[in-house]
């Protein structure tokens, strides 16, 4: 179940919820010292020094029970309840070196400008080679606003407990919280908080995608139809391909562009490739459609870009438009009820939208919501750091898996070829929003795993890495 982004407001009448109901103030601490221990075992190795910073409040308290947790680990404790004397030992201990550091300064309840020498103190934090894991919310950081209150740490990683703030999923709060983890079971009660803001915890797709019929055969499984490949971008139709074979549906068909079509079917075994003709005739039962990568070259006017347009407003099958495609689609209601996606980033959603992608960027959520109310009602997902998936109503949800390794050309179709294999599987239809999701989290989590492994990962890496991570397996 994924996890509402709340307020402070709001994490404070969860906290308060719970101890009314019993609750220990102290077993959470202890969860969160052991969630936060958990992570650094798995970052560090035996005998890593690691320090710890623990200012006054709770957060504090955090910070304090991660050494009970890391035995195994060189924990220095420095307490921080006086920023001169903190900072002594810390540039102390610093100088001594350091694998890690804990951020446990100050917590959610900050919401005034810092001192000049807790200033001075996280400056040397943010300047220290270490890298920093932080407690619920980098110090410094306003929560609800993302805002820096004068200086705020440059976390590598934000472990936050509970449920995300809003705070740490605002662009400007980026560069504080790094690759932001979520510590939900902390031992509080259900949270009672319902918001239209979700975060993608790894545990929903603990059983997508669902288990395949022993029995099937091709037919039960769909038929993906790819439009892509153009002069010069014959990789795409390749890649959004190979992607979509991963996905698994039953057949693939790619159309592309006469002069595309010798390296893309050279290059594929089990993929069906088709020049485009003057006259296009589906597969009889074509199940989704993915229109544009690749199609740069194609001009609006051109018969592949109305074939497009034309799948967007009228087939009876889902259809998603990437890439060249997103120019091309009209607005409005498509004339078939049939399941509609668009995956811009954010350049391509300021075009579509007539504004700028810095104006995208400020806010996402209501750009992805602009989009949608635009063409239809259709889903969204507005590509980037923590890419967003939703519709014009209803819930939105943020993921958290992927990082600028996927800035190269070409991950965005790999996404696009996934998620259409994905959609062309009527077991994956019967709930079209987890098959969304599933596509982004999955595309971002395949390469984080390739990204532990080597730093220099491809995008034909990529296609091959989706779906080893997760998705049932039949046990004998």
């Amino acid at each position: 179940m994924s996890a509402p982004i709340i307020t402070i407001e709001q994490m404070r009448q969860w906290e308060q919820a719970s101890w009314a109901a019993g609750k220990k103030e102290e077993e959470v601490i202890q969860r969160v010292g052991a969630a936060a221990a958990r992570a650094l075992a798995g970052l560090t190795r035996k005998r890593a020094r690691v320090l710890i910073l623990a200012g006054k409040g709770n957060n504090g308290a955090d910070a304090r029970a991660v050494a009970a947790h890391l035995k195994d680990r060189d924990c220095r404790a420095i307490e921080a309840a006086d920023p001169e004397a903190a900072l002594g030992r810390l540039q102390q201990e610093l100088a001594a070196g350091a694998d890690w550091i804990v951020d446990g300064l100050f917590g959610i309840g900050l919401n005034r400008p810092l001192g000049a020498e807790w200033q001075e103190l996280i400056r040397v934090v943010n300047a220290a080679k270490a890298p920093v894991l932080a407690l619920d919310t980098p110090s410094g950081l306003h929560a609800d606003t993302g805002q820096a209150m004068g200086e705020a740490v440059h976390a590598a990683i934000t472990l936050t407990v509970g449920a995300p703030k809003l705070g740490l999923v605002q662009p400007a709060a980026w560069p504080h919280t790094g690759r932001l983890l979520v510590v939900s079971d902390i031992g509080l009660v259900p949270c009672p908080i319902q918001s239209p803001r979700q975060w993608t915890l790894p545990e929903d797709f603990a059983d997508f995608p669902p288990a395949r019929p022993i029995w099937g055969h091709k037919g039960h499984f769909g038929h993906a139809v790819i439009l892509a490949g153009s002069a010069g971008y014959h990789g795409a139709a390749r890649t959004a391909a190979r992607a979509a074979q991963r996905a698994r549906p039953g057949l693939i068909t790619l159309f592309t562009a006469p002069e595309t079509y010798v390296p893309a079917a050279a290059q594929l075994q089990a993929v069906m490739v088709r020049s485009w003709p003057k006259k296009p005739v589906w597969p009889e039962r074509a199940s989704a459609f993915l229109c544009g990568p690749g199609l740069a070259a194609i001009g609006p006017d051109r018969p592949m870009a109305e074939a497009a347009r034309k799948l967007w407003m009228e087939a009876d099958a889902p259809v998603v438009a990437d890439a060249s495609a997103l120019d091309w689609l009209p607005e409005g209601a498509p004339r078939s009820e049939a399941l509609r996606v668009i995956t811009p980033h954010p350049g391509e959603a300021a075009r579509m939208l007539g504004t700028s992608a810095s104006e995208v960027q400020a806010d996402r959520e209501a750009a992805l919501r602009k989009l949608s109310a635009k063409f239809g009602g259709c889903w969204v997902v507005l590509k980037g750091w923590q890419t967003l998936v939703g519709r014009g109503t209803g819930p939105v949800w943020w993921n958290g898996t992927g990082s600028s390794d996927l800035a190269q050309g070409g991950s965005g179709d790999v996404l696009a070829g996934f998620l259409v294999g994905l959609l062309a599987n009527p077991i994956h239809r019967q709930d079209p929003a987890a098959a969304i999701r599933y596509a982004v989290w999955e595309h971002g989590a395949a390469a984080d795993r390739l990204s532990r492994r080597r730093p220099n990962w491809v995008v034909e890496d990529l296609a091959g890495e989706l779906g080893r991570g997760g998705g049932r397996r039949p046990r004998f």
